[in-house]
Parts: structure tokens; C-alpha cells; sequence
């Protein structure tokens, strides 16, 4: 058990990730992304593209089903230095930061996507 499991904020923030408007994770994650090498989702999308990941990031551009994206690849595109770059951001461990995202992460870029185009930071 972690940290944040003992203080209790394990549930705190997956009950805040819980309430946050679809809208606004895009925003959530664009910040943290601002603070590393991808800037936004633009760059974190290109990023999972050329590391050899575009056909499930085709299919959270395109209409149909998202298809699911795991911790360990996105650990694998990201890279050790860059993973660990989110989680402080987020301030959680890794794993955790890894398994939120690889959760999230699909239904965020369908949302930031309408017509299969991503809309840039805002």
C-alpha cells in the first residue's frame, strides 16, 4: 500500500477524477503535458504514433469504439525519464499515474477529437 492509500487520497482522487467534467480532463492533462517534452495532446499524440502506437490512437480519433491502451505501453513510448516526469506532476507514483492514464486517456482524446481531429491546447 502506498502513501496516498494510508491518508486515504487513493479514493480522494479517483472520487475527484470521478466528478471531473469530460470537458474538462483534456484541460487536466494539457497542464501536465505543458510542463513536459509533449506540450499538449498534439504532441502526446504524436508521440504514441510514432512509438508504435497508431492504431489504438486512430481509433480514439475516429468514430467506433476507443480501443484500450495499457500501462506498459504507454510506459514503453514514453520512456522511463518521462513517466516519471507525469507522476511528479500529478504527485502520485508511477504506477498509479500509469494506470489513470492508460484508463482515462482514450476517452480524453475521443473528446478532444470531434470529427476525428484533435483541437489544439487552449
Amino acid at each position: 500500500m502506498g502513501l496516498l492509500d494510508n491518508l486515504g487520497l487513493g479514493d480522494v482522487l479517483k472520487g475527484a477524477l470521478g466528478q471531473v467534467e469530460a470537458a474538462a480532463l483534456p484541460a487536466l492533462i494539457n497542464g501536465v503535458l505543458a510542463k513536459t517534452q509533449y506540450q499538449d495532446l498534439n504532441g502526446l499524440v504524436a508521440a504514441l504514433q510514432s512509438g508504435g502506437l497508431g492504431s489504438q490512437v486512430q481509433s480514439w480519433l475516429g468514430p467506433g469504439a476507443n480501443l484500450p491502451i495499457t500501462a506498459d505501453q504507454l510506459k514503453a513510448v514514453l520512456g522511463n525519464a518521462q513517466v516519471q516526469e507525469f507522476a511528479n506532476h500529478l504527485g502520485l507514483p508511477v504506477d498509479q499515474t500509469m494506470k489513470v492514464l492508460a484508463q482515462y486517456l482514450p476517452d480524453i482524446i475521443d473528446k478532444a477529437s470531434p470529427n476525428g481531429i484533435l483541437k489544439p491546447a487552449a
